[in-house]
């Protein structure tokens, strides 16, 4: 069975634009990710989302070139678990981070400036994407393992 793992984390220092890969980053408790525009208190500190999610939906939409890790707007992209059927309140351990399962999905921002939705009818993170809380800080880097310490039931 193949472990799960973070294959790219992903920032952006303005709201609206499309994340780029960068080596790490630093989770800070109740903020979320230091230098990206979307990290601060709340419940989506972080957001996730699998590259099988990505892989299918460029499946689906045959003239969807070009998208990768971070351009469906996720901080950290995965391989190898199935995110969105973890329950809210699953604590996950990946680098020296603590994160918590806070929100599975969200609504769809398409008419807010969403330029996959936009284009194509349609985004999968707001369906398969979750956001998390930082428990308790630390560094996440590309290639660091995904352990489920908890789940908690709905």
């Amino acid at each position: 069975m193949e472990k799960a793992t973070v294959i790219a984390v992903n920032v952006s220092e303005i709201k609206g634009t499309s994340k780029h890969t960068v080596p790490y980053a630093e989770c800070l408790v109740n903020y979320g990710i230091a230098g990206d525009a979307h990290a601060g208190p709340g419940k989506r500190q972080i957001s996730l989302l699998g590259v099988e999610s990505i892989e299918n939906f460029k499946r689906d939409k045959k003239d969807a070139v070009g998208l990768c890790e971070g351009k469906f707007a996720e901080n950290l992209t995965t391989r190898g678990i199935c995110l969105y059927k973890l329950p809210v309140g699953t604590v996950l351990r990946i680098g020296t981070a603590v994160l918590k399962v806070s929100q599975i999905g969200k609504k769809c921002h398409a008419d807010e400036g969403c330029e996959i939705a936009r284009k194509y009818g349609i985004c999968a993170m707001p369906r398969e994407g979750i956001f998390c809380t930082v428990e308790e800080a630390g560094v996440i880097r590309a290639g660091d393992e995904i352990t489920v310490e908890n789940s908690v039931s709905r």
